[in-house]
Parts: structure tokens; C-alpha cells; sequence
């Protein structure tokens, strides 16, 4: 009797082992597809998008990222909400929607508000009555100019508002029919610097962020340095105030924790190739609240950053409970003390990353080697600078990488410049020569 069921159990079981071992290698073959919403490709956050889904690609092949652009941040959240994408790009002034969770912050932005010489605008409160050209509705330079003149207490009929398109925009400003020109775009910005380097325009300060922050936590106090725009004579000519909001990764709240978790992981273990095609990833960092989010983080990114994290805890969690409550004074007291510091260190990482994106904007126009070799000393006289700033402990080792990074990067554009330049003079000097020997056979 038990030999009439053996070889049907014996036939079931091959086929349960021959369906279960066809369903792993199916899903280790799978390929993911995941959309990202950016913005405009002129702008910032399309670029920036088309890096991440080549790098990402090109460490795992699973998983393929489609970036779609966009009108900005508003845009994206309703694509994310709506399931039309499952990854976005936001500021984190942006209004969330409950789909929406955080990867990671990207790099941070500032307010810019550039005017006419002629306007006699000295501050925000002087563009009442003015004339103002913004961003197009929907994007986050559009959305953060009022946040502004709110708290300044402007109103929409205090002035005349005309929004559009970065070249629109431009054009308008170029040709005088705007008294000044707001957006929200990254300290060092490539258009900023070409909108003050040709046109009669200046920087005005945004001297109250501290302030609006109280309002709105995800706002920051923020500098615009000295010579961000121009070296000599300085663009701005002082360390400008201003206001800073952080670019944010999202992600679908439903999207497997394991593809989260290898995208995060791919974004900090392979920075460096992201920085070789986008600059401004070397600011890429764990989100904190000290950014003002009002999102959690994605369970699969947290994964990653907690994946060093022991047991211990969980193990004697009655101990340390007990051990707690006679330290919590003396913790919460360091922990203050560490807050500021880190704080401190991290600022002065962030000034640094800002002045070697200012050499390697500087790099890019360089037109004779005096000048690369003076960006070459400037960059190791910077170097030397942080290298002792680390060993003093004012800046910390994660933001000693994130730094290295920028400058490997910078140097590299300077001797590839250095590269150009002398192929140039070459093709110059065998032309020259071409034509003396011409000249000798005419003779």
C-alpha cells in the first residue's frame, strides 16, 4: 500500500522543486522599470535624473530607470501620487502627497534674486511697484517667490509678475523689460553666472531666512560666497545672504524595499561615477531633519543606512533602558554639543564643494596654461587647506570624501583643458609652418 503512493508523492514533489527553482531564476532574470519625473531639461533636475539612471544601469542591469521631464516639483508629486512615476525629484518646499518617501538628499539650491542696475532695488521690500519675471507656474522658483514676498509682506498687486521659460526669462531681463529676475537654482549655476556676466545685473540679499524658517522648517540661512560668479572683481563682491532648500530624491511608498534599497546603495558607493557626469552629486547625503522633511524615509533606504547598525540594542534593550534614565540629562547635553558640531564641519564642507565648483566652471573657460596652472594652485593650496581643517577636526571624514570627490573631478577637468589648449597651440604651430613652406615654394 505505501509503495502505491511513493511515486506520486516522489512525482510531485520533482515538480514542486522544477516550479520553485523556474520561479527563482525568473525573478533573477526580472527587470525592474521604474519612471522618474525631473523637470526641464534646460534646468537642473533632468541632467541630473539622466545620471542617476545611467549610473544605476550600468551597476545593475535589472534595474532600468525611464527619466521623463516635467514642468517641476508640483508636477512630479502628482506623478508620483498618481503612480505615473515612481521616482521624483523635489525640492523639499515642495507640498507631499502620501505616496511620497525620501531616498536621499541630492544637493542643495538657493534663492537668487538678480536685478537691474537701473532698478534701484537694494532689497526684497524695493519690488514694490517693479516689474518681475519668474519661472513658469508649477515650478519650484515660481512656488518659492511667493513664499518669499509673503514674508515680506508683498501682495501679487504690489507689483507686475511675468512667468516663463529660463530663456524667456532671460531674454526679458536682458532687454530691460524687468526690473529683476527670481529663481531657485544651485550656488555656482552656469546661468547665473552667464545672466551677471552679461547683463547689467546684480545680486540682492535675502537677509531674513532664519526668520521665514520659523514659518516654513524645510527653509535654511544660506551664503551665497564671495566670487561665486566672477573672481575679479567678485560676483557677488561679499558673502551675499541668502535663503537654501535641499533637492530631494522620492520614491513611491509601494515600490519593493529591496530595488529601493540597491538604488540608495548604488548612489553612495558609486558617487564617484556619478560626480565623473554630474558635479553636483558630490553633494549627495543622507536625509536628516535637519533639512525640515516632512516625509519618512523609505524603508528600503533606511535599510541601507542602518545596515551597519548591531543587535545590541534590541538584545538589552531592558538594560539600557534602565541605564537610560540616569544619563538622559548628560546624553541629551552631548548630543546638543555634537549637533552643533557636525553642523559646523558640514557647512564648512559645503563651502569648500561650492569653491571647487567655481574652479571647475573657471576650468571650462580658461583660454592660456597661466591659467590652468594658477586653477592647479589654487586647487592644491585648497586642498592642503581641507586636509589640515580635517586633521583639526573641521570637517569630518564623510565630508573629507564627498570633497574629494568634487576636487578629483575638478583637477581632472583643469588637465584635460591643459590637454586641449596644448592641442590647439600644435594644429596652430603645423599650420604656421605649412604656410612658410607654401611660401618658400612660390618663391
Amino acid at each position: 500500500m505505501p509503495n502505491k503512493f511513493l511515486l506520486p508523492v516522489a512525482l510531485l514533489s520533482v515538480v514542486l522543486i522544477g516550479f520553485f527553482g523556474w520561479a527563482l531564476h525568473q525573478d533573477k532574470q526580472r527587470v525592474y522599470e521604474l519612471t522618474l519625473a525631473t523637470g526641464n531639461k534646460t534646468g537642473y533636475y533632468y541632467p541630473f535624473g539622466q545620471a542617476i539612471a545611467e549610473v544605476v544601469m550600468q551597476q545593475n542591469p535589472r534595474l532600468r530607470i525611464k527619466v521623463v521631464e516635467t514642468e517641476g516639483a508640483e508636477e512630479n508629486m502628482r506623478r508620483l501620487e498618481a503612480n505615473e512615476a515612481q521616482l521624483a525629484i523635489a525640492l523639499n518646499d515642495t507640498a507631499a502627497v502620501p505616496q511620497a518617501r525620501v531616498i536621499a538628499s541630492l544637493f542643495k539650491e538657493a534663492f537668487h534674486l538678480i536685478v537691474s542696475e537701473q532698478s534701484g532695488i537694494e532689497s526684497v521690500s524695493d519690488l514694490k511697484g517693479k516689474h518681475i519675471a519668474l519661472r513658469a507656474k508649477g515650478s519650484t522658483s515660481y512656488s518659492s517667490f511667493w513664499l518669499v514676498s509673503k514674508h515680506y509682506g508683498l501682495k501679487p498687486s504690489d507689483f507686475q509678475f511675468t512667468p516663463g521659460s529660463w530663456a524667456e526669462t532671460t531674454k526679458l531681463f536682458a532687454s530691460g523689460e524687468v526690473d529683476a529676475i527670481f529663481w531657485v537654482v544651485p550656488l555656482g549655476s552656469d546661468l547665473v553666472s552667464d545672466l551677471l556676466q552679461n547683463t547689467p545685473g546684480k545680486l540682492v540679499p535675502i537677509d531674513q531666512a532664519a526668520a521665514m524658517k520659523i514659518k516654513w522648517p524645510y527653509l535654511q540661512a544660506d551664503l551665497i560666497p564671495k566670487g561665486t560668479y566672477k573672481g575679479d572683481p567678485a560676483v557677488p563682491d561679499v558673502d551675499l545672504p541668502t535663503v537654501g532648500v535641499e533637492a530631494t530624491l522620492l520614491v513611491r511608498k509601494d515600490v519593493d524595499p529591496v530595488i529601493v534599497k540597491e538604488i540608495t546603495r548604488i548612489l553612495f558607493e558609486y558617487r564617484r561615477n556619478l560626480v565623473a557626469t554630474n558635479s553636483l552629486a558630490a553633494m549627495i547625503s543622507q536625509p536628516s531633519e535637519s533639512g525640515g522633511l516632512a516625509l519618512p524615509v523609505h524603508e528600503g533606504a533606511q535599510a541601507y543606512y542602518d545596515r551597519e547598525k548591531p543587535d545590541f540594542f534590541a538584545a538589552n534593550s531592558d538594560v539600557i533602558g534602565l541605564s537610560f534614565s540616569f544619563v538622559t540629562l548628560f546624553v541629551s547635553w552631548l548630543l546638543q554639543l555634537r549637533a552643533r558640531f557636525l553642523h559646523q564641519q558640514k557647512n564648512r564642507a559645503d563651502k569648500f564643494n561650492l569653491i571647487i565648483l567655481n574652479l571647475i566652471q573657471r576650468s571650462r573657460q580658461a583660454g592660456t596654461f597661466e591659467e590652468i596652472d594658477r586653477l592647479q594652485e589654487e586647487l592644491f593650496e585648497i586642498f592642503k587647506q581641507v586636509i589640515v581643517d580635517l586633521d583639526e577636526d573641521r570637517i569630518d571624514a564623510d565630508s573629507f570624501h564627498s570633497f574629494t570627490f568634487t576636487w578629483e573631478t575638478a583637477l581632472k577637468i583643469a588637465t584635460d583643458r591643459e590637454k586641449a589648449l596644448r592641442n590647439l597651440s600644435l594644429v596652430s604651430h603645423d599650420l604656421k609652418a605649412d604656410f612658410t613652406d607654401v611660401k618658400k615654394m612660390e618663391k
